[in-house]
């Protein structure tokens, strides 16, 4: 957090330029051929420009913003730090790197199987993968030379299309595309009933199934963006001895803040999913009805 290059209200890590010095040169020409002018169609639209919108002038020294920069640099310690923690499986020597990805393994199993029922393991290598990736991402703010990708709401509002994503391709598989969108309309009512309540309860599960990409990345964007301002806003109060003792003491309270969000955005994406998928829930109540009915008879 204290290698910045640069200066102003959003400081530019050293690696962002570095790599910009590199490639954005390339890919600063192929966007003015290509995306460029797009965008000016269809800003213009709405009496407004690319550079209005994305804040600032295109330019070979911002060509790869850097939260792009950063969340690929965030995949790439995903994987590296998995596999480090993994080392040499062993049954009968178990290293504790080893132990704590164990232990993250069997938390995570055992929140994916109390929300959704027992099936809910077959999901579980996806909501782990976001889990990583959000944990990675929000910790990387913590350490020189980096910021937090998922301190950018272009970052988190991808994660969350992608949970959005997920989910209803979950809910098509197993339900078939007119149950999923049926289950939206609710419970079956009376036809009178049905006539007025339910489109009402349908335009509001839509609406809300609808919203959920947002409220899932501006929650995190929100939490991230806030604990990052923060962080340098304090440690730039009178340099450079803020930016080495106060910063310290904020770390804790960073790292709870990274976890906490982390457990959040798995926790409602566990949740979206086993609201797509009733089959534990409708076996386990089929099967106490069944039970029950010999021991009255």
């Amino acid at each position: 957090m204290f290698l910045f290059a640069g200066g102003g209200e959003h400081p530019t890590p050293l690696i962002v330029e570095f790599v910009n010095y590199y490639l954005g040169e390339p890919l600063y020409e192929i966007q003015m051929k290509t995306t460029y002018p797009f965008w000016t169609w269809f800003f213009a639209k709405f009496e407004t420009t690319p550079e209005a919108v994305f804040g600032g002038p295109y330019s070979p020294d911002n060509a790869i913003p850097w939260y792009t920069i950063m969340f690929f640099i965030a995949c790439v310690l995903s994987v590296v730090v998995i596999n480090l923690l993994k080392g040499k499986l062993s049954e009968d020597d178990p290293k504790p790197g080893q132990m704590t990805l164990e232990a993250g393994y069997l938390a995570l199993r055992d929140m994916i199987v109390s929300v959704v029922g027992e099936s809910g393991a077959r999901y579980l290598p996806v909501i782990a993968t976001f889990s990583v990736l959000v944990l990675i991402s929000n910790l990387m703010g913590l350490f020189p030379l980096f910021m937090a990708p998922s301190a950018s709401v272009n970052v988190t509002f991808a994660l969350g299309i992608a949970s959005f994503i997920y989910y209803n391709y979950v809910g098509i598989r197993e339900n078939g595309v007119l149950s999923h969108i049926g289950h939206l309309a609710g419970p079956k009512l009376p036809l009178l009933m049905a006539i007025f309540i339910t489109p009402l309860i349908f335009s509001i599960e839509l609406i809300s199934n609808l919203i959920r990409p947002l409220t899932l990345g501006v929650r995190l964007f929100a939490n991230l963006y806030a604990d990052e301002q923060i962080f340098f806003e304090i440690s730039n109060l009178y340099p450079p001895y803020t930016q080495i003792l106060l910063p310290v003491g904020l770390l804790a309270f960073a790292t709870f803040v990274a976890f906490v969000q982390t457990l959040v955005f798995t926790l409602l994406s566990m949740i979206y999913v086993s609201e797509v998928t009733h089959h534990d829930h409708d076996d386990d109540h089929g099967a106490e009805h069944g039970d029950a009915a010999p021991a009255h008879a």
